[in-house]
C-alpha cells in the first residue's frame, strides 16, 4: 500500500489516504495506453463520409460520340471520373472505425495512466467539494485555490449535480463520475483531482 496526501479546497494538507499499488503504483505500459487512446478516438469518428462512383452518379449510358475519326479522345460514358460531374474513384465510403480491446488490457492501460499521474505529482485527492450554488465563478475559484494552472479533471460522485453544472462553462475543466473515467481523459487533462469519497470506487473499478 502507498499513501497519498489529502488536501482541502485551499490546497492545504489535511491527512493521508492509503491507495493500492495495483492501481496507483503499476508499471508504465506505453503500448497499452496508446492502444486504449487510439480505440477511444476511433470510436468518436462517425464514418459517414461517402462519395458516388461512376455507377451511382446520374447520367446516360449512351456513348457520347463514336469511337473513331472524330479527332477527340475516345470515351464510353459521361459518368467517367475524368468528366465533370462524373463518378469518384476510390472515394470515401461509409465504414466503422471502431476497434476492440479486451477489458483486461484496458484495465492495465488505466492502471498505467493513473500511476503515471501519481508519479508525476499531477494527482490530487480532495477532502471535500461542495458548492453552495452551481456557479461557474465558484468552481473557477476552487481551481485557482488548488493551484491548478492547466486543464483539470475532477472525479466526483454522479449525484454532485452542482459541480457538473458549475464546470459546464469552463473550457479547461471537466467533471466525471468514477464509472465514466477513461484513459483518454486521464492523459488529456494535466491535473487529476479525485474526491476522497470516490477514491475507493476508482480503485474498485480498476484494480
Amino acid at each position: 500500500m502507498a499513501s497519498i496526501e489529502v488536501v482541502d479546497q485551499h490546497n492545504q494538507v489535511v491527512g493521508l489516504v492509503e491507495v493500492g499499488e495495483s492501481v496507483f503504483g503499476a508499471q508504465p505500459r506505453g503500448v497499452l495506453v496508446h492502444s486504449a487512446v487510439v480505440m477511444q478516438l476511433a470510436s468518436f469518428r462517425q464514418g459517414t463520409a461517402s462519395t458516388k462512383g461512376r455507377s451511382e452518379v446520374s447520367g446516360t449510358g449512351k456513348k457520347p460520340w463514336r469511337q473513331k475519326h472524330t479527332g477527340r479522345a475516345r470515351v464510353g460514358s459521361n459518368r467517367s471520373p475524368v468528366w465533370r460531374h462524373g463518378g469518384t474513384v476510390f472515394g470515401p465510403r461509409p465504414r466503422k472505425y471502431r476497434s476492440a480491446m479486451s477489458k483486461r488490457m484496458y484495465r492495465k492501460a488505466m492502471q498505467s495512466a493513473l500511476s503515471s499521474k501519481k508519479a508525476a505529482g499531477e494527482l490530487l485527492v480532495l477532502s471535500d467539494l461542495s458548492l453552495p450554488e452551481p456557479k461557474t465563478k465558484l468552481m473557477a475559484k476552487i481551481v485557482r485555490q488548488l493551484g491548478a494552472t492547466g486543464t483539470v479533471l475532477f472525479v466526483v460522485g454522479k449525484n454532485n449535480h452542482a459541480v457538473f453544472r458549475a464546470t459546464r462553462n469552463l473550457s479547461q475543466v471537466k467533471a466525471v463520475p468514477p464509472e465514466e473515467l477513461t484513459v483518454y481523459d486521464v492523459l488529456r487533462y494535466q491535473t487529476l483531482v479525485v474526491l476522497k469519497d470516490e477514491l475507493p470506487s476508482v480503485q474498485e473499478l480498476w484494480s
